[in-house]
């Protein structure tokens, strides 16, 4: 029954298509033909070659027929080198000064090979370090309204000239501070700050804080800094002896003047230098509160470029104020006094040498007279 299904649904379908194709051949203008290339025995073909036509080391036609044919060799050009390098020296020489002069331009580290002084601070020097962009108008300090220049697309831009002269201000600070003898600290305790502050303490012969600043190390700093070395020196630079008794008691030492490159992140040093009264000098960008230093330098505080700039600048004018003093002492000038506590210990110093050069002569004496008169008895 399945069978007779089968051929009675499939029959139709199978007897009409040949008879289709007829139709379609007898209607159709064109008459195709197909032929049929037979393949040729290969192993007939070959068996059927006469020894004598064969070829030693011949590979059928089927292998032969596609093959490539062998890469034809270039010919041996030649060595033009010398006529190349002959020429381009005789088109440089011709037109080798024509143009524009390049000049060097902006390097990283060329504020730390040569850096500039205050003599060195222009419009341009400051423009190129990006000390004029400021912060969003919206966290703006309004007590930084008066070294504001303007406003650029929602940015505070600070006047340069305002940034110009009170960085030429605290310039003549640190080279007045140094030129006394005192101590200057250089602050920066940012991520890429640690470069400008060491330069800067190195010209100016100070001291540099790159780290965390530790609370307390100045109004408390008989307890945190206790123990650390110190040395006696004369308006010379040159060591002094007889000084230990007086460096192991007395207490440690406390900066004259404070540098701080990032005032946000050091309120608490700032606010121990105004309980002690240490005048600071911090660079002020438009969201900081001017009043937490003494002598403000309005400028871009998250530029290093900028920073590495003021730094430098600073760092020699306190160069330029060692020299000074030293300069000055070799005439026997000396603008500086010596500290109040120094002033006592020379004095019990003095006072303990002269009581012991009066008992050293009583001493004396004592002996000439007793052998003046031993030799009277005798005589006698």
């Amino acid at each position: 029954m399945i069978i007779r299904e089968f051929g009675a649904r499939h029959a139709r379908r199978a007897f009409a298509q040949p008879a289709r194709q007829a139709c379609i051949r007898a209607l159709s203008t064109q008459t195709t033909t197909t032929t049929q290339t037979a393949i040729p025995d290969l192993a007939a073909g070959v068996l059927n070659v006469p020894a004598s036509q064969t070829k030693p080391n011949s590979l059928p036609a089927v292998f032969t027929a596609n093959a490539r044919s062998a890469r034809r060799r270039k010919p041996d050009e030649v060595d033009r080198t010398a006529e190349v390098y002959e020429r381009g020296q005789q088109l440089k020489s011709q037109i080798g000064k024509l143009g524009s002069d390049v000049e060097t331009r902006y390097r990283p580290g060329d504020v730390f090979l040569n850096p500039p002084g205050p003599k060195d601070v222009t419009l341009e020097l400051l423009m190129a370090s990006q000390a004029h962009m400021g912060h969003h108008t919206s966290l703006w300090n309004p007590a930084n309204a008066r070294y504001i220049y303007g406003i650029r697309q929602g940015i505070h831009i600070i006047s340069l000239e305002q940034t110009a002269a009170h960085l030429r201000r605290a310039a003549r600070v640190v080279e007045e501070v140094c030129y006394r003898g005192g101590l200057v600290l250089f602050v920066g305790t940012r991520q890429g700050q640690t470069q400008v502050v060491t330069q800067a303490a190195r010209l100016a012969r100070g001291c540099h804080l790159f780290t965390k600043w530790t609370p307390g190390s100045i109004t408390n700093s008989d307890v945190i800094l206790n123990g650390m070395q110190m040395q006696m020196l004369d308006e010379n630079d040159q060591p002094l002896d007889g000084f230990d008794r007086h460096l192991n008691e007395r207490l440690p030492l406390v900066p004259d003047l404070v540098v701080c490159l990032n005032p946000r992140e050091n309120y608490t040093m700032l606010h121990e230098c105004a309980l002690a009264n240490v005048p600071t000098i911090g660079v002020i960008d438009t969201n900081t509160e001017p009043s937490w230093v003494t002598y403000q330098i309005p400028a871009n505080d998250d530029s290093l470029r900028c920073l590495a700039v003021i730094g430098s600048v600073l760092g020699r004018a306190g160069e330029t104020g060692h020299k000074r003093r030293l300069v000055d002492a070799k005439a026997g000038i000396v603008e500086w006094q010596t500290p109040l506590d120094v002033q006592n210990f020379l004095a019990i110093e003095r006072k303990i040498a002269k009581q012991e050069a009066e008992k050293a002569a009583q001493f004396t004496t004592d002996e000439n007279n007793a052998i003046t008169a031993g030799s009277n008895d005798t005589e006698s």
